[in-house]
C-alpha cells in the first residue's frame, strides 16, 4: 500500500471511529452524572447558595446519623422534629414553576453527587405505569403531572373506636400523570417530590423560602433495630385513608409500582416491606403508645412505625435492598395479647417475628386476603405504598 492509500485508509478509519462514538452518544443519551450536575448548577445559580458537594455539606454531629447529606438542618425535638432541605425549581406540564425536593437516586454515583440516599430498587419502576418520565433542560426538570394542594386536610377519629376514622380527606391530591418516581432521560430514577406550587404547599411543609430555595418539613418518629428516633419523611401515598393518616399526598399512580408483598433483593420490586401497628396502646402517659388508633386518638401524633433497616449509602452493590417505597403490612395485637395485658411497643422486626410466632400479633383486619410475605413472617400486604424517605437515625438520650 503506497503512502497516499495509507493516508486515505487512516482518515477513513478515524472518521468511522468518530461516527461510532457520536452514534453511541446519541443512542445512550445524557449520563446520570451530567444530569445531576446540571440540576445542582441551575439550583446554585437561582438560589445563590453553593452547589452541594462534600466540601459544602453541613457538618452534622456523627451521633446525628443523618443519611441525606444534602440536608441543611435537622431538629430532633420529640413530637415536632423537622428537616430543612434544598428546594429545586421545576416546571409543571404547562410550564409553570413548581418546587420539589430530592431524597433518593437509583444510581450510586448520582446519589453521592446530589447528597441523597442510594436506592437501587427504584430502577424497577422503569417501564411501569407507576413511573413518571420527566425531561431536563438546562438543569430544570419538567414533570408530566402535578399536585393539587388546595383541598382542606381533614381527619376525625371514629367512635367508639378511633379506627377507622369517621372523616379522612387528603389535603393534597396528585393527578393521574404524577408520580414521585421521576425517570430521567438517562434512565436514572430520582425520588423527586413536588412540595409547593401555585395551588399551595404540602401538608408537612413547615416553612419555605422560594428566594433562598429551602424548605422545612415535619418528620416522623419510628423504631428500627430496637432503637427509637428513626426519623422519616412521608411525601406521598398510594391510597386515600393512609395518605391522611400519614399526612402525605394522595398519589394513586404509586399503586402501579411493583410489587406488593415482594421485598427480597432478588425480587423485581421497587418496594420494601414494613409493618405499621393498627391497635397499639393509645395512652401517651404510658410511654408505650404506638399505631394508627393511638395517632387518631391523640390529634395525629406519630404512629411510631417499625422499619427493617435504613439507607446503606456507602454500599454500591445492586443488591443493596433499601427503598423509600414502603410496602405496608399492617399488624394488630390479638385478643389473646389484649386479654393477657401483653400489648406494648414493638421495637424491631425481630421483636415482631417473635410476637407473631407466639400468637400475640397477627395480620390486621384491613389487610386483603391473599398470600403472605415470607420476608415479613407471613404478614399480608395491605396494598398501600408509602413514599417515606429515611432522613436520620440519631442517638438521643431519653
Amino acid at each position: 500500500m503506497n503512502l497516499r492509500k495509507k493516508a486515505i485508509f487512516l482518515v477513513g478509519f478515524l472518521l468511522a471511529v468518530v461516527l461510532s462514538i457520536a452514534l453511541t452518544s446519541v443512542a445512550t443519551g445524557p449520563s446520570g452524572l451530567a444530569e445531576a450536575n446540571a440540576i445542582l448548577t441551575a439550583a446554585a445559580q437561582e438560589s445563590g447558595r453553593p452547589a452541594y458537594s462534600e466540601r459544602t455539606a453541613v457538618a452534622f454531629k456523627p451521633s446525628d446519623n443523618v443519611y441525606v447529606k444534602s440536608a441543611l438542618a435537622v431538629d430532633f425535638t420529640l413530637g415536632s422534629a423537622t428537616v430543612t432541605l434544598p428546594l429545586y425549581r421545576g416546571l409543571s406540564p404547562q410550564g409553570e414553576s413548581v418546587y420539589y425536593i430530592l431524597t433518593e437516586a437509583s444510581d450510586f454515583d448520582v446519589a453521592k453527587t446530589l447528597g441523597i440516599n442510594y436506592a437501587p430498587k427504584m430502577k424497577h419502576v422503569i417501564g411501569t405505569a407507576g413511573a413518571q418520565p420527566v425531561t431536563l433542560r438546562q438543569g430544570i426538570l419538567q414533570f408530566q403531572g402535578n399536585i393539587d394542594f388546595s383541598p382542606e386536610y381533614r381527619v376525625e377519629p371514629g367512635s367508639p373506636n378511633p379506627f377507622p376514622p369517621a372523616v379522612a380527606t387528603p389535603g393534597a391530591i396528585a393527578d393521574a400523570q404524577y408520580s414521585s418516581m421521576a425517570v430521567m432521560p438517562s434512565g436514572v430514577v430520582l425520588n423527586a417530590q413536588i412540595v409547593h406550587n401555585a395551588s399551595g404547599s404540602h401538608d408537612r411543609l413547615e416553612a419555605v423560602d422560594l428566594e433562598k430555595r429551602t424548605v422545612t418539613m415535619s418528620i416522623l418518629d419510628g423504631f428500627q433495630g430496637g432503637r427509637q428516633y428513626f426519623y422519616h419523611l412521608v411525601t406521598d401515598v398510594s391510597a386515600d385513608v393512609p395518605s391522611v393518616l400519614e399526612k402525605g399526598v394522595f398519589a394513586p399512580k404509586l399503586a402501579e409500582i411493583p410489587a406488593f408483598g415482594k421485598s427480597l433483593p432478588s425480587d423485581a420490586s421497587a418496594l420494601l416491606g414494613f409493618s405499621p401497628v393498627l391497635n397499639g396502646i393509645s395512652d401517651t402517659s404510658t410511654g408505650q403508645h404506638q399505631g394508627f388508633v393511638a395517632s387518631l386518638a391523640n390529634n395525629g401524633i406519630d404512629p411510631i412505625n417499625v422499619f427493617p433497616y435504613g439507607p446503606d449509602n456507602d454500599n454500591p452493590q445492586p443488591d443493596n435492598n433499601y427503598s423509600p417505597l414502603w410496602d405496608a403490612h399492617v399488624s394488630m395485637w390479638t385478643e389473646q395479647a389484649i386479654a393477657e395485658n401483653k400489648v406494648r411497643r414493638i421495637t424491631s422486626l425481630e421483636d415482631l417475628q417473635g410476637l407473631i410466632a407466639s400468637g400475640l400479633v397477627t395480620d390486621a383486619v384491613i389487610n386483603p386476603e391473599g398470600p403472605g410475605n415470607p420476608w415479613l413472617f407471613g404478614l399480608r400486604p395491605t396494598q398501600a405504598t408509602i413514599n417515606c424517605p429515611v432522613i436520620a437515625h440519631p442517638i438521643l438520650s431519653n
